[in-house]
């Protein structure tokens, strides 16, 4: 069976092979569980574009889980490695996608990074009890929420500076992450 002469992969608008993409880049912050990594993987999927996420980032190259550094050398020197990765990242790819940690975004010198490059942040906007629930059934260990009531009071002390991001998208719970990418290509990249 042969193509008609005016099925080809540029004409066909539902094709989806060799779409060009507008070239903006953004980051997906929020706390921890609230679906950065499914949403961003889905996201690059409609966008045919490249993904990073940032732990994956760091674990590549520290050749350690993020929750073996900050068990054994603490928070604040994650931090730092964070984001020198967060630097590298930017510095060594063109991902059009990229998916931060949870704390990524509390450091002021990774969102000024973010901005001079004239990347734009989206944050994923949640209840606790989403993410919680997430967290929860998630095979990710996550050291900063092994306890419900300490992870509540981070998830209330990190709202403060997620909103700080360009873009606020509310998670509502009848969105699967397909729903929520898609959403946010169509609100943000068409």
């Amino acid at each position: 069976m042969s193509l008609s002469p005016d099925f080809t992969k540029r004409s066909n608008p539902s094709y989806k092979g060799n779409r060009m993409n507008t070239g903006k880049r953004v980051v997906l912050t929020g706390f921890m569980g609230v679906g950065k990594s499914s949403v961003g993987r889905h996201l690059a999927h409609i966008l045919n574009s490249e993904r990073i996420d940032l732990d994956f980032f760091i674990e590549k190259n520290e050749k350690r889980k993020v929750n073996d550094i900050i068990d054994s050398d603490g928070e604040a020197a994650y931090r730092s490695i964070e984001s020198a990765n967060l630097q590298r990242l930017l510095d060594e790819t063109t991902a059009q996608v990229i998916s931060l940690g949870g704390g990524t975004w509390i450091v002021d010198a990774n969102r000024e990074l973010i901005r001079a490059r004239g990347i734009t942040s989206i944050w994923l906007e949640s209840t606790f009890e989403h993410c919680w629930y997430n967290i929860k059934f998630s095979h990710k260990e996550r050291p900063l929420a092994r306890d419900k009531n300490k992870a509540a009071k981070l998830f209330e002390e990190r709202k403060k500076t997620y909103c700080l991001a360009d873009w606020h998208f509310i998670i509502k719970p009848e969105y699967s992450s397909y729903d929520i990418a898609k959403l946010i290509h169509d609100e943000y990249f068409v």
